[in-house]
């Protein structure tokens, strides 16, 4: 499995993790909840960018928490950061998830193809079918020298 410990993942909110209908908060888009507490839980950092402000931007924040999902930081590098003119607003990320990108948004399933392709989870499940037949053959050679140990057949 892909570790995303210490990457940064700048998510915009309206048209990426739900549909537009801004002021209001629109539909969930399928997979954005489960895709994005998976990279969570793999060690991404989440930072809320959005164009949303005030009380909006309080309604998307108290959404996404609701549905799990605690940002990092929200239109901020870091919790701590505070803006003002000599701050600029890009997000410093290392992954943007955004649905103005060059040819729009994909859709969170092929999001999570990106950025963990089918060979590298194909290579991790082989991985665990072969620890896990080890671990079988391991215990049964151990129970059987112990069994000749004792003198029982």
């Amino acid at each position: 499995m892909v570790d995303f410990t210490g990457i940064k993942i700048a998510v915009d909110f309206d048209g990426t993790i739900v549909e537009h209908a801004y002021p209001d908060i629109g539909k969930e888009k399928l997979f954005a909840f489960q895709t994005l507490k998976q990279l969570n839980k793999m060690g991404a950092s989440l930072i809320l960018w959005t164009f949303r402000s005030g009380v909006e931007l309080d309604n998307a924040v108290e959404f996404c928490r609701k549905n799990g999902i605690e940002f990092y930081a929200v239109n901020k590098n870091y919790p701590e950061e505070i803006i003002d003119d000599s701050v600029s607003r890009k997000i410093d990320a290392d992954i943007y998830i955004d649905d103005k990108n060059i040819g729009g948004f994909p859709g969170w399933s092929e999001v999570w193809q990106i950025l963990n392709p089918f060979e590298l989870q194909e290579k991790e499940a082989e991985r665990r079918i072969s620890s896990m037949r080890k671990n079988i053959f391991k215990r049964l050679f151990t129970r059987k020298t112990k069994t000749d140990e004792n003198g029982l057949s």
